[in-house]
């Protein structure tokens, strides 16, 4: 998310080295196939908005799968990096809740790093009763400092029934079960412009060669083949992660997230200059580095999709969350702008998750019901409905989804099951991989202005590292 992040979207915690499951290369393979098949399967936008029979609650009447206790005069506050669609949406979420329960929930805007956010609160003796959390790293940390409160009977009986086993290992520390993982983002996406890539001859690729092929030819058409919105680091760990997985392949991903090897390593570099191909090359960024790094990720999105057929850039690399930014333009997901998944480095395409938690800073009855109810396929429905989100909960059913692009991304999500990889920078301290101007954000940043220093790039990510990890 962010991420995320964010996102809006952005992000996800760090270094808690239970993110994700162990995999084969062949079970990321399947899963990477899955989303291929059901990408490429596509149709058209079904609608552009939510369902029609949509109402302030999100949509329509659907009989409750959850119980939730009578909360009257109960008042809640929850805490989310969340802003424009993505936070609008989700109060929709919370009104239903307020209208089952009885309870007042306010949402609280937080700012990123929100750890940092949320001590400031804390130290106020103002917190919020619930924190959505976009790192596992973050719940770690949370659980540290002793913010956090592990999740009751009724939250965890919702979240067995709902999430896969791998969904339920990354909101756990030390065994307890503190997170419900709400929001999940696929961050191996790459969408593009179809009337530019129509104008060009330019097809969708499977490799990365195939990928830098068909730059060539968008950027021989006229336009300007990629947007990146380097203002947000974030985006670019994105970028780097996948590719690293896909080339240096699962194994070392994990021991990278955990820092059992260095930045150092020959993989790293071997990534970086992988990335250079296309962040080096004059003119296949909007605006070139110092464009790209004044570039918000929203902005880099609607800028690939206005302009009529001469965008600011024919593609947009980003997570399954870029149809919120999407809706603000003109263009109709499935016609106008269509996706491809992230094509292969190495062996195999990547599959990067990320995802958004909810977790409980004022243990009370009414903070575990926002927990159960938001670990329940009725909140994450009402959601889904308005489009711009994606649910690891296997019961929510594929046809909430607003458009067959959705639907195809979220029917490959649970259908992966827990063969997927957790973003590597939210598994980390969030110091070295979720803050601005720091870090691995800051590092990437500098790489993105000056693509050629890759070994200086890897020293600084090492040396940040190091000090993070406590090494």
């Amino acid at each position: 998310m962010r991420t995320s992040s964010t996102m809006g979207t952005r992000r996800t915690v760090k270094g808690t080295g239970r993110a994700v499951k162990r995999t084969t290369r062949a079970a990321a393979a399947l899963a990477a196939g899955a989303l291929a098949l059901s990408l490429t399967a596509c149709g058209g936008d079904d609608d552009k908005g939510g369902d029609e029979n949509a109402g302030e609650g999100g949509g329509k009447e659907t009989a409750a799968t959850v119980t939730l206790p009578k909360l009257d005069g109960e008042s809640l506050e929850v805490a989310a990096v969340w802003t424009g669609a993505e936070q609008e949406n989700f109060k929709k979420v919370l009104t239903e809740f307020e209208k089952r329960t009885g309870a007042k929930v306010t949402f609280v805007p937080a700012q990123d790093p929100i750890i940092n956010f949320l001590g400031s609160k804390i130290a106020g003796g103002a917190p919020p009763d619930v924190a959505m959390l976009p790192q596992p790293g973050a719940i770690k940390q949370a659980v540290d400092k002793g913010w956090a409160k592990p999740l009751g009977a009724e939250a965890a009986k919702e979240l067995a029934e709902n999430y896969s086993p791998g969904w339920q290992e990354i909101g756990k520390v030390g065994g307890k079960q503190y997170g419900v993982y709400y929001k999940a983002a696929n961050k191996s996406l790459i969408w593009y412009n179809a009337q530019v890539f129509e104008n060009a001859g330019a097809a969708e690729p499977k490799t990365w060669d195939e990928l830098l092929t068909a730059a060539q030819t968008i950027y021989d058409s006229g336009v300007t083949p990629f947007s990146v919105g380097g203002a947000d680091g974030w985006t670019l760990t994105d970028w780097f992660e996948n590719v690293y997985l896909s080339q240096a392949g699962p194994e070392k991903y994990d021991q990278l997230a955990k820092h059992e090897i260095k930045w150092t390593d020959p993989s790293v570099k071997e990534a970086l200059t992988t990335l250079a191909e296309i962040w080096g090359k004059k003119d296949y960024v909007a605006g070139g580095a110092s464009g790209a790094l004044q570039t918000e990720f929203p902005a880099s999105v609607t800028q690939t999709f206005t302009g009529g057929d001469q965008p600011k850039a024919g593609m947009v690399y980003e997570g399954d969350f870029v149809q919120v930014n999407i809706g603000e333009t003109d263009a109709e997901v499935g016609t106008d702008a269509k996706v491809f998944p992230f094509p292969s480095v190495g062996g195999t395409a990547p599959v990067v998750s990320g995802g958004d938690a909810a977790v409980v800073l004022q243990d009370s009855k009414a903070a575990q019901a926002l927990a159960t109810w938001l670990a329940s396929p009725d909140a994450a429905t009402i959601q889904a409905k308005l489009g711009g989100y994606l649910s690891p909960n296997k019961n929510v059913e594929a046809s909430a989804y607003p458009n067959d692009v959705q639907r195809k991304i979220a029917e490959a999500l649970v259908a992966a099951g827990d063969d997927f990889r957790f973003d590597m920078s939210d598994q980390a301290p969030q110091a070295f991989g979720g803050t601005p101007g720091k870090g691995e954000w800051k590092a990437l940043q500098d790489f993105l202005k000056n693509p050629k220093d890759v070994a200086g790039t890897q020293e600084r990510l090492e040396a940040d590292a190091a000090a993070a990890y406590g090494d």
